[in-house]
C-alpha cells in the first residue's frame, strides 16, 4: 500500500501566536462583522506546478478565510499535506511549495464555524483508506453533525493493518473530519460510488473539493448555498469557490458546479453525476459582501450587482446631503451607485490602511483603544462642514459604526446619514457565515431609529429585502435569505447542537475512545503528526 500522507515540514504554531492558535483581530474593525467559512481550490493538471497554482488560487480567496491555510498534493503514489495557522502568505514559502510535487492539488483557507481555530482543525483533512488515502477541503457548515458522529462511531474500521497510531488520534472537532471519515470508509465500493452514498445524508451547506492519489472530486449541496465553480486550463481543470481564483491562475470559467452535483476529474477527463435533486438557495449575502467584487456569480459581476444595490438604496431612502462616501472597501460599489442615482457627489472621506489586518501580535491596551483609527483615517479637508451619506454593507453588533460616526464628527462632519446596502441582520447563519448569536445582533429588537441613536447617526436606513433581491436578478425562491428573515432553507435541529465548539464537547457519544479511533481529527498526515 502507498505511504500515507507525510507532513512536508514542521506545521507547529509559531512563536507570537496566541495560545489557542487564533489570529489576533482586535486591530481589524471588521472583525465583529460577518466572516465566511472558507475558500476551497482544487486542480488536476499533469505537467503543471499544481502547488503554486493552488497557492495563488488561495491567495485570491484569502478574503473567505484568514485563520489557517493548507495544500495537499498527490504525485500518483502518495498525498503530501502542509498546513499551518495564518494567512496563505505566512504559511507557505518557496521551499515549501517546491517540496509539494504532483499533478493534483487541493487547497483551503479557513475561517472556523464548526471547530475552534486550532491547528488540528486546519484543512485539508487527510485520511487513509482501504485503497489509498484522501484529502478534503470544505466551504460551508453542516447542521446534522450529531447524526454524522453517530454514523462515524459505528463504522467498523479496517485500519489496524496499516500500523497507524489511530487510537491516539484526537476526537473529531469539526464537521469536515466527520465527512472525511465517512468518505474514506468504502471497503466494498469505489470512492466515487461511496461519495454518491454519503453526500445525500449531509445536511446544511457544503462545497467540497477532495482527491485521492489519482482523481480530483468536487461536490456541492443540493441547495448550492455556498459557491463553487469549474474552470479549464490548457492542460487541466480547476475547481474553486469563486471565479476570481480562476482568473489569477489563468483558467477560463466554464460553469458553476450545480447544486447536488458530483464532479470527478482524472486521466479519462471530466465526468459528472447528480447525487440529489437541485433545490437552489444561493446565499444572498454573497451578493452583498462575501464574494470578491470581481467575481462572476449567477452570470453577473458582483461589482455591478452592488452598484445596482446602491442605486436602489438611494431611490428607496434618499438623503439631503453634500457628499456620498463609502466605508472602504466593502461599501464602495454601493456608494458609487447611491451617488449616481441621487446626484450627490461621490467622494473619498476615509483612507484605509491596507496593511493593518489580522495578526498574531496581540495589541497593548493603548493600541487597542485606538480601535478603528488603525484601519481607517478620516480626510478632514473632505469631511469638515459636510452633510455626509456614509454607505456600508451591513451592521452586525454596531460597534464599528458607532466608532466610525464618532470619528467623522470629530473630523468636522456636520451631519452623518448612514445607509446600509443589506436589510437588518436579525438571525444567525448556520450555513457557513460566522454571525454573532441572535442576542448580540443589534437589529434584533431595535428599530432603525433606535439603532441610529445607538450609533450616533442623524439617520439610518437599510435597503429592503425586496429591493435587494431585485438587484440580484435572482428569484427570491432561489435564494437563502435566512439571516434577514429567519426562513432557513434546510431544516435545523436544536440550535444548541450547532455551536462552533459542539464537537469539542463530544456530546451524546458514549464510545468516545472508539470514535477517536475512527477519526483523525483533520490534521496534515493526521495519524502520524502532532502540532
Amino acid at each position: 500500500m502507498d505511504v500515507p500522507a507525510q507532513d512536508s515540514g514542521p506545521s507547529r504554531p509559531r512563536s507570537g501566536k496566541r495560545g489557542d492558535g487564533k489570529l489576533t483581530t482586535a486591530l481589524d474593525p471588521h472583525d465583529l462583522g460577518p466572516q465566511d467559512a472558507c475558500g476551497v481550490f482544487g486542480v488536476w493538471a499533469p505537467g503543471e506546478d499544481v502547488a503554486k497554482l493552488t497557492y495563488y488560487g488561495l491567495y485570491a480567496l484569502q478574503h473567505r478565510g484568514q485563520e489557517s491555510a493548507g495544500i495537499a498534493v498527490s504525485n500518483g503514489r502518495q498525498i503530501l499535506v502542509f498546513k499551518d495557522m495564518g494567512l496563505v502568505s505566512q504559511v507557505f514559502d518557496e521551499a515549501t511549495l517546491e517540496s509539494l510535487k504532483g499533478h493534483i492539488a487541493v487547497g483551503h483557507a479557513r475561517y472556523s464555524t464548526t471547530g475552534a481555530s486550532t491547528w488540528h482543525n486546519a484543512q485539508p483533512t487527510f485520511r487513509p483508506t482501504e485503497t489509498g488515502s484522501i484529502a478534503l477541503a470544505h466551504n460551508g457548515n453542516l447542521t446534522n453533525t450529531h447524526e454524522l458522529m453517530r454514523r462515524v462511531s459505528g463504522l467498523s474500521t479496517a485500519f489496524g493493518e496499516l500500523d497507524l497510531p489511530l487510537k491516539n488520534a484526537p476526537a473529531p472537532t469539526n464537521d469536515t473530519s466527520l465527512v472525511t471519515a465517512l468518505l474514506a470508509h468504502h471497503p466494498d465500493m469505489s470512492l466515487e460510488e461511496n461519495a454518491v452514498q454519503v453526500l445525500p445524508g449531509l445536511r446544511g451547506a457544503f462545497s467540497f473539493v477532495w482527491m485521492d492519489e489519482n482523481t480530483l472530486y468536487a461536490a456541492r449541496d443540493p441547495q448550492g448555498i455556498r459557491p463553487l465553480v469549474l474552470g479549464r486550463l490548457e492542460r487541466g481543470w480547476v475547481v474553486a469557490s469563486e471565479t476570481a481564483a480562476l482568473d489569477i491562475v489563468g483558467a477560463s470559467f466554464i460553469r458553476e458546479v450545480e447544486p447536488g452535483e458530483l464532479v470527478a476529474i482524472d486521466e479519462d477527463g471530466l465526468r459528472s453525476r447528480h447525487f440529489a435533486e437541485a433545490d437552489p438557495k444561493h446565499c444572498l449575502f454573497e451578493f452583498v459582501y462575501l464574494a470578491r467584487p470581481d467575481t462572476l456569480m449567477n452570470d453577473q459581476r458582483m461589482h455591478s450587482v452592488r452598484v445596482e444595490i446602491g442605486r436602489r438604496l438611494a431611490r428607496e431612502y434618499p438623503a439631503d446631503a453634500d457628499l456620498v462616501m463609502p466605508v472602504p472597501e466593502s461599501g464602495t460599489p454601493a456608494a458609487i451607485g447611491y451617488a449616481e442615482a441621487s446626484g450627490i457627489p461621490y467622494g473619498t472621506g476615509l483612507v484605509k490602511n491596507s496593511y493593518v489586518g489580522r495578526t498574531f501580535i496581540q495589541p497593548s491596551q493603548t493600541i487597542r483603544q485606538l480601535g478603528i483609527r488603525l484601519k481607517l483615517n478620516p480626510l478632514r479637508d473632505v469631511i469638515e462642514g459636510k452633510r455626509l451619506v456614509v454607505v456600508d454593507d451591513s451592521i452586525v453588533r454596531g460597534n464599528t459604526q458607532r466608532a466610525l460616526v464618532r470619528m467623522l464628527r470629530e473630523a468636522g462632519a456636520r451631519e452623518v446619514h448612514v445607509r446600509i446596502s443589506s436589510p437588518p441582520v436579525k438571525w444567525p447563519c448556520f450555513y457557513g457565515i460566522d454571525f454573532p448569536t441572535r442576542a448580540e445582533l443589534i437589529a434584533n429588537g431595535l428599530s432603525s431609529d433606535e439603532i441610529a441613536r445607538s450609533i450616533g447617526a442623524d439617520s439610518l436606513s437599510y435597503i429592503s429585502l425586496e429591493q435587494l433581491v431585485e438587484a440580484t436578478n435572482v428569484p427570491q425562491r432561489k435564494l437563502c435569505t435566512a439571516c434577514f428573515d429567519g426562513v432557513y432553507p434546510v431544516a435545523l435541529p436544536d440550535p444548541e447542537h450547532l455551536g462552533k465548539h459542539l464537537l469539542e464537547l463530544v456530546p451524546e457519544v458514549t464510545d468516545v475512545d472508539g470514535l477517536a479511533a475512527s477519526l483523525t481529527g483533520g490534521g496534515a498526515g493526521d495519524a502520524l503528526d502532532r502540532p
